[in-house]
Formats: structure tokens, C-alpha cells, sequence
């Protein structure tokens, strides 16, 4: 059987965004658009590296960042049974809500916490780790609120990236002038 995140990386198309080399993948942009085989496969990758079938119990909630951590999420959630909470990228002003403000390799902003509070169980799941900006920023939000982070995965890495705690990825890639597959787990 041919392993289809595999193989949709390799076909990613790269584009320069100034001096970052961005691959474009379904995962990671929703482009060309997302094939249930593909989301399953990530799912099903993030359940087993993650090992959440056996920490399901010791889980309150995963954490999916907007946009792609959306879909990721949901199929994670839905595997498990775990509730999805999503890190969004507009205030609602609620009361308990956190401002996680994050820089990326390519962008900056703010993204908003909702409904976590102290003594709450997270994972987080999300497509791609780059520079770890937003992950780091979400990790300095919860340690704030006093939550636990259970485990941390994300779909692709670009090269081990220090985010102060270890994470899981199903997939180490490379990117030049195309994608290619370092390591896979």
C-alpha cells in the first residue's frame, strides 16, 4: 500500500513568500482541497504517534489552531472522542479569553483562547511546525491559565524546530525547490 501523505508531499508545489520557501499542500493550505484519505491518514498517523487511544482518559480537550489546525483537529477529535477546542483568529470577547500572540516564519498576529481554564488536560494538533512561534505562544498562553499540555503533534515538521518541550510529527521534510521527506515516523 503507497502512503498517500507521502505521496502528496512529494507532488507539493513551493512558493516564495520573500526568503521562505512555503510548500502548498492540502494539509497545510486546503489547496487544491482536502481528500477524506489524506485527513484519515493524518489522523490516524497523530492518534497512533501521540498515543491517544490509550491517554484518551487523561484528556480534557485538543487544541486546534485556525485555520488548518480545523480540520486536522475535527479528525483527530472525532477518532478519539475528545472535544475540539479551536484557537481562533478573532476576539470574541468572552469572559476567561486569552490573547496568544504569535510570530511565525512569515506572518504575525494574534489568535484567541477560549473556554481553557486552570487544572484543564490539552493536546495540541496542528498541520505544520516551522519556527515554533505559534506553538510557543500557545504554550506560554496555557502555562498562563494554569493548564496541563498532555502531548503535542503536528502533521510536518520542517527540521527540529526548539519549542521548550517535545512534540510528535509524522513526517520531517525539506524544502528547496521541492519537498523532501527527511524522516517519517
Amino acid at each position: 500500500m503507497t502512503d498517500i501523505l507521502y505521496d502528496s508531499l512529494i507532488r507539493s508545489p513551493i512558493v516564495k513568500k520573500g526568503e521562505y520557501n512555503y510548500f502548498v499542500h492540502p494539509l497545510t493550505d486546503g489547496i487544491p482541497f482536502i481528500h477524506p484519505a489524506l485527513l484519515k491518514a493524518a489522523a490516524d498517523g497523530l492518534v497512533r504517534v501521540m498515543d491517544l487511544k490509550r491517554q484518551a482518559k487523561e484528556v480534557d480537550y485538543i487544541l486546534g489552531c485556525e485555520a488548518m489546525g480545523i480540520p486536522i483537529g475535527t479528525a483527530v477529535s472525532y477518532a478519539t472522542d475528545i472535544p475540539l477546542i479551536i484557537v481562533r483568529k478573532r476576539s470574541y470577547g468572552l469572559f476567561g479569553e486569552t490573547l496568544v500572540s504569535q510570530t511565525t516564519g512569515y506572518s504575525k498576529g494574534g489568535l484567541y483562547l477560549n473556554c481553557v481554564k486552570k487544572g484543564d488536560r490539552v493536546v495540541i494538533v496542528d498541520d505544520v511546525i516551522s519556527t515554533g512561534g505559534t506553538t510557543r505562544a500557545l504554550l506560554d498562553a496555557l502555562e498562563k491559565i494554569g493548564a496541563k499540555v498532555v502531548d503535542i503533534g503536528f502533521v510536518f515538521s520542517k527540521g527540529p524546530v526548539d519549542i521548550g518541550c517535545p512534540y510528535k510529527i509524522l513526517y520531517e521534510v525539506s524544502v528547496t525547490d521541492s519537498v523532501q521527506v527527511v524522516r517519517s515516523f
